[in-house]
């Protein structure tokens, strides 16, 4: 195998996050699940835009948080994800950029914006998330470098992107471009309502051999192996994936390598403010800690800093030194 340029490339929706506060009664009258996220179109997303109280615009996206915490750890991290040539376009890229994130996807000027997500929080934390995914859908196969790939270690793929047609078909030819050149790929099951919509097909993906390393929570891989208990769902899964990585909110995280089980706990937090990211930024410790050659259990415990962090302000992006909280708490 030849040496590697990324250590984490990664392939997703490429969203302008929108994140604001709102209280119980906002949520209500607007008819909202609390702590939900739903699809929303360009009407909508314009509507709801002008009611939501002054909010804070980001490049996001669950794989784009992830490699911008990976760079926030001193990972070397690329991002391939469509935005528009239209001014949140713009926005996306700069942000991502000034990041530290290799970012060289062109924009795409086929009327259809770029996406957003319009992103409610309650005081106690939960986020209703609204999502326009807008030009993030119409990522080709054509936009791919090919070079990029193979210069990945890993290559992160998120969930999110299998439903439409166009991107799916993209990550598709990513993986075997990755798997051509030795390299790792990563994905992650992204939300539940994925996986009733793509069960299937992750399954194919899964039992094929094609996934090095697998991201869940508790409640995805209950759903995607079909069993109700928590260890059964774990046991179904795990033989078939080098890696499967399970994050369970307050009780912790646990990954299984062959043989090799690690579990810790989450890591203490003053107070939860806004939980946006947290499955995104666990991914990012463990992924950096993994590129790292640290240990399963030290992958585990970065995954876990990192939520950790995330979760104790509003956004889904680190405003702590990572790279310190790190070299402090796994000293």
């Amino acid at each position: 195998m030849t040496d590697t340029r990324l250590d984490v490339l990664a392939i997703g929706n490429a969203i302008v996050d929108v994140i604001a506060a709102a209280d119980e009664e906002f949520i209500e009258q607007e008819g909202l699940a609390k702590g939900s996220m739903r699809l929303i179109d360009a009407d909508e997303a314009t509507r709801l835009y002008e009611r939501m109280a002054q909010g804070r615009e980001t490049s996001g996206g669950s794989a784009a948080n992830t490699v911008a915490g990976i760079a926030a750890l001193g990972g070397r991290a690329g991002f391939v994800g469509q935005v528009a040539d239209d001014q949140l376009g713009e926005v996306f890229t700069h942000d991502i950029r000034a990041l530290g994130v290799e970012f060289d996807t062109p924009p795409i000027d086929r009327g259809v914006p770029t996406a957003r997500c319009l992103i409610l929080v309650t005081p106690d934390a939960q986020r209703t998330m609204n999502t326009f995914l807008g030009a993030s859908q119409s990522l080709p196969a054509g936009a791919l470098d090919a070079k990029q790939i193979e210069s990945a270690a890993i290559l992160y793929l998120e969930g999110y992107l299998w439903d439409p047609e166009e991107p799916r078909a993209a990550m598709e030819q990513a993986i075997s471009i990755a798997r051509g050149a030795g390299r790792k790929v990563a994905f992650t099951l992204s939300d539940s309502f994925c996986i009733s919509r793509h069960r299937d097909g992750f399954l194919r993906l899964i039992e094929g051999g094609f996934i090095d390393i697998l991201f869940s929570n508790e409640e995805e891989i209950k759903a995607l192996s079909g069993e109700e208990d928590f260890n059964a769902a774990v046991s179904a899964v795990a033989p078939k994936v080098g890696t499967l990585v399970v994050t369970r909110s307050e009780k912790g995280a646990i990954a299984l390598q062959g043989s090799e089980r690690a579990e810790v706990p989450a890591e203490p937090v003053a107070q939860v403010v806004d939980t946006t990211g947290a499955g995104d930024l666990f991914a990012a410790g463990f992924l950096a800690g993994q590129a790292k050659g640290r240990s399963l259990e030290q992958s585990l415990r970065m995954g876990a800093i990192a939520a950790a962090e995330v979760i104790s302000h509003y956004g889904a992006r680190p405003e702590a030194d990572l790279k310190a909280l790190v070299a402090e708490r796994l000293s």
